[in-house]
Parts: structure tokens; C-alpha cells; sequence
């Protein structure tokens, strides 16, 4: 499955826009309860007028809290990333640090938070267990698990570490795009000859496939028909 996948969004990457460590882990901060295409909207001017950690450290709150109000939750978001702004000046120069135990430490940072920055923004391999992973593994029988860290411990020992960073932006990818929360694409999906829900949603290949979401729909699409049709995407 993890292969099909990889067939399907061979462009599959993180969606948050950022080019540093820094621009990364405070995008992913904003991200809590939030749409990476909403973060992206006000991610330009926050980075152009914090580039260092030393001003996030001594940022003005209010101006803060209005340039990331429409994230939500604004107010708990500008403390982390002051605190953030602050540790990272305090204990490390004011750079992000490269292991998942430094990471973890600092304010608002999470194991996911931590995996995504060591994935996309250092190549340490990482698990990225948000939503739409955890609903998908589970849907998937790939385990029963509910607690993000035991997900993220039971799905490593399923797939090659290598592959841990990609599998994320695959899984999460197919989950915004077809194996939705409510009404999966089912009869859409490029994996519906191994997924032991197939039928949640509509198998019907036309209802299905308005179902279907973002730029790769042609070719997912595709994928489905062979898969329809009998053929093997993988050997």
C-alpha cells in the first residue's frame, strides 16, 4: 500500500511554505487547528518581519498576536512562539536544533512538530502523525491504536525508516485528497483492492471521483481505472 502510494503522489511533499528551520517550526506551530493553506497566507509577512529567533524572543505581543489572529487561536500560538523565539536564543544561538530530543523541549513544540521539522527541514527521517494519518492507519488496519506516540512507534515498525518522512506526506496527501474524513472516495481510490474499508464511501466510480481533490485528481483518477481494471501499480 505504502508503494501504490508513492505511485500516486510522487510529488507528495510538506505543504507548509517556508526556507529555513526556523520558518518551518513556526509554520508548523500556526498550523494547530488550522489549514496549511490559511498558515501560507500569513506565513510572508511574519517571516519578512521576524527572520531570527531574537525577534520572535522580543517581538511585541499585540503586534504578533494581530499578524497571526487569522490562524486561531492566536493568543496561545504568540506565547509559544515568544517562549519558542526565546529558548532558542537562550540555549542554542538562536538556531532551531537538529534531534527530536532538543525539539521537544522547546515551547509549543510536539513529537509531531519535532518529526515534521526533522523530516522536511533536516532529511532525520520522521513520522507525522496528524489527522489525517492517525484516521487513515486506523481505517487501513494497520493498527488500533489511538495515542499519537504509540501510532507513531507502530507504523515505524511497519515501514523502512528511510521511507518514514515520504510515507507521512503520502498518507497525509491521499487523506486530504480522496480518503476523507466522512465520504472517502472509495470508488476513486488507488487502493481499493487492499483496503479492508473499502465501501465507506460511495464505490460507484463517477460519484466517487467528485469526491476526488487537488491538482493530482487526472492522475489519481487513472491510477483507480487500472486498478479497476485489474491491473497491479507494483510488483
Amino acid at each position: 500500500m505504502v508503494r501504490v502510494l508513492a505511485e500516486g503522489y510522487p510529488d507528495a511533499h510538506c505543504e507548509l511554505d517556508f526556507t529555513t528551520p526556523l520558518e518551518l517550526i513556526v509554520a508548523v506551530v500556526l498550523s494547530a487547528q488550522c489549514t496549511d493553506k490559511k498558515v501560507n497566507e500569513v506565513t510572508p509577512a511574519l517571516f519578512a518581519k521576524y527572520p531570527t529567533a531574537a525577534d520572535y524572543a522580543g517581538a511585541d505581543r499585540v503586534e504578533l498576536e494581530e499578524m497571526i489572529r487569522p490562524t486561531g487561536f492566536y493568543r496561545n500560538k504568540a506565547t509559544s512562539l515568544l517562549g519558542l523565539g526565546a529558548a532558542l536564543v537562550e540555549q542554542y544561538d538562536g538556531v532551531v536544533p537538529g534531534t527530536l530530543e532538543e525539539l521537544v523541549k522547546l515551547p509549543g513544540v510536539g513529537r509531531k512538530t519535532a518529526n515534521v521539522v526533522l523530516g522536511n527541514a533536516f532529511d532525520v527521517p520522521g513520522i507525522t502523525v496528524d489527522t489525517h494519518f492517525g484516521r487513515l492507519v486506523r481505517r487501513w488496519g494497520w493498527t488500533e491504536l489511538e495515542d499519537a506516540v504509540k501510532v507513531e512507534h507502530a507504523i515505524g515498525e511497519l515501514i523502512e525508516k528511510r521511507d518514514w518522512t515520504m510515507a507521512s506526506h503520502w498518507i497525509i496527501f491521499h487523506g486530504r485528497r480522496v480518503c476523507h474524513a466522512k465520504t472517502p472516495a472509495c470508488g476513486a481510490c488507488l487502493l481499493m483492492k487492499d483496503c479492508p474499508s473499502y465501501g465507506l464511501g460511495p464505490e460507484d466510480p463517477d460519484k466517487a471521483a467528485k469526491l476526488v481533490k487537488g491538482d493530482e485528481k487526472p492522475h489519481l483518477l487513472e491510477l483507480a481505472d487500472r486498478v479497476r481494471s485489474g491491473e497491479k501499480l507494483v510488483g
